[in-house]
């Protein structure tokens, strides 16, 4: 199983919408991915209660079969428009994708 671990700052108003606007439609975009790749095979994402400087926005938690299911995922065209989305609204980004 490989779990992909996403976390994001955001900017804190972008697109027209307010970094607490921008988070809801990230977590609404990326559960909705659930329905529409089949190599998605869970997924969870949080939006930051810790109000630290260190904290991040919103977190992405995802499993998948393999490393070519997460690829799948990645390239698929309904995760890219989610993608497209998220990269307007963020400023910093971090990843971890591993193995069990």
């Amino acid at each position: 199983m490989i779990k992909h671990i996403v976390m994001w700052k955001l900017q804190e108003f972008a697109e027209g919408k307010s970094k607490e606007e921008n988070a809801k439609v990230i977590k609404e975009g990326l559960e909705s991915l659930i329905n529409k790749i089949d190599t998605l095979k869970a997924i969870e994402v949080g939006i930051n209660i810790n109000e630290t400087a260190q904290a991040f926005d919103i977190v992405l938690y995802s499993e998948f079969d393999t490393v070519e299911g997460l690829d799948v995922y990645q390239n698929h065209p309904e995760h890219l428009k989610v993608a497209g989305f998220v990269r307007s609204v963020v400023s910093e980004r971090v990843v971890a994708d591993y193995e069990v």
